[in-house]
């Protein structure tokens, strides 16, 4: 009868068991946070698991996806007991046992008080990645609208000063050009020219009329 009993007997209801769990949990020091049990029915897994395979791993220095999915199904239960789930894990995570457990039990007890089953650290995480990126972008866009003003000042200033050059080209042309200058000087000496040719003509006109005045037999 006692074989048959103890063939149907779980680890919880063996003695040996009990009292071995009730010497490790004298034995170890457990975080504050691991006095409350956790209702996993309010948590939501599919956010707790990429962060529990995370620290594992940072933890631990390598990935063992064996311990990883053993943490996932010690969790895997209504109510949970952050002290026995620590003794558990002990043995495989040894020394970053204790912390390991105080940030899980941390965020297990505020993903069951929020109404989306998500931890408020790992929400405001998630906000505070998002308010970065939108930042960088910002900024990015700032610095092509940037440059895109200085290529557009630059264009123009290129632009103004081929015109500004093109016009000083033309007025150097026709300052030099020849023909320009002999009209301008043909133009400015014409008027003293004129009047020294009818002086002339008058002269010799007066001359030529004094003769015929003074010598009338000259005339005939």
């Amino acid at each position: 009868m006692s074989g048959g009993f103890f063939r149907g007997t779980s680890a919880e209801q063996d003695t040996r068991f009990s009292n071995k769990q009730a010497k490790l949990m004298k034995s170890q020091k457990f975080a504050p946070e691991l006095e409350h049990l956790v209702d996993m029915t309010k948590v939501k897994m599919d956010v707790m698991k990429p962060w529990i395979a995370h620290r594992v791993t940072e933890l631990l220095g390598f990935e063992d996806e064996v311990l990883i999915n053993f943490i996932y199904g010690l969790l895997d239960t209504k109510e949970v007991n952050g002290k026995a789930v620590q003794i558990q894990l002990t043995g495989f995570m040894e020394k970053n046992t204790g912390k390991f457990m105080k940030e899980l039990w941390s965020l297990l007890i505020s993903a069951q008080k929020n109404a989306s089953g998500v931890p408020q650290q790992l929400l405001d995480a998630k906000e505070e990645e998002t308010r970065q990126k939108q930042a960088e972008r910002d900024r990015i866009t700032a610095e092509i609208q940037k440059k895109k003003e200085k290529e557009n000042i630059d264009s123009e200033f290129m632009r103004q000063s081929k015109m500004d050059g093109g016009a000083g080209t033309k007025a150097n042309n026709a300052s030099m050009d020849p023909s320009s200058k002999q009209i301008q000087l043909k133009g400015s000496n014409g008027d003293s020219g004129d009047e020294k040719g009818a002086e002339i003509r008058n002269g010799s006109r007066g001359r030529s009329r004094l003769l015929e005045v003074s010598n009338p037999d000259l005339i005939g």
